[in-house]
């Protein structure tokens, strides 16, 4: 069987984030038709039109990175209601040229944590409407994770059952679309 390669994108440059304690556990929750391929956000600087004639490397790799994924997983944190500015960053980078847009038909799974009861859900609505407008193909569902204290264990696994439950059936879900828009 052939496997649908994965970007991970992760909007959160912390180096203890719970997102990316998330996003590893949903990682090691896919089935072996998805691989994962972690994509660095913290070296693009912010977009800038000017900079179009002539991007800077860093640039470059991410937009060759993204445009050859199979499909994305965004995991994403909430600041102030919305989608942290390092992702929308590498969104709009990712969007420039229109007829380069690696978004276009881009198989898309969200999900996002926070210690609130509301999760992410106001992040990734903004992320859905960014990802909407460029023609993305995003998942149905909601993946709002609220993360409370042992929530994911120390060898990153999920430790309630029942958000263990909710994650596998809904990568499962993200493995099933990708796979079949991918044609694999």
């Amino acid at each position: 069987m052939n496997t649908c390669n994965i970007g991970l994108l992760v909007g959160s440059l912390r180096r203890d984030s719970i997102n990316k304690r998330l996003a590893d556990a949903m990682v090691k929750l896919a089935p072996p038709s998805l691989t994962f391929h972690p994509i660095a956000l913290d070296e693009l600087p912010m977009y800038n039109g000017d900079l179009e004639g002539n991007r800077p490397d860093a640039v470059n790799r991410f937009t060759a990175t993204c445009a050859s994924m199979d499909g994305m997983l965004i995991v994403t944190p909430e600041f102030n209601r919305s989608l942290p500015a390092v992702l929308k960053n590498a969104i709009d980078w990712g969007s420039k040229p229109m007829d380069k847009n690696v978004w276009r038909d881009k198989t898309i799974a969200t999900a996002g944590t926070t210690p609130g009861a509301i999760g992410t859900a106001a992040a990734q609505l903004h992320l859905r409407q960014v990802l909407g407008c460029l023609n993305a193909t995003v998942i149905g569902g909601e993946c709002y994770v609220t993360m409370k204290p042992g929530l994911i264990a120390e060898d990153g696994t999920v430790a309630d059952e029942t958000t263990r439950q909710f994650l596998q059936n809904y990568i499962n879900r993200f493995a099933s679309y990708a796979t079949r828009l991918a044609g694999k």
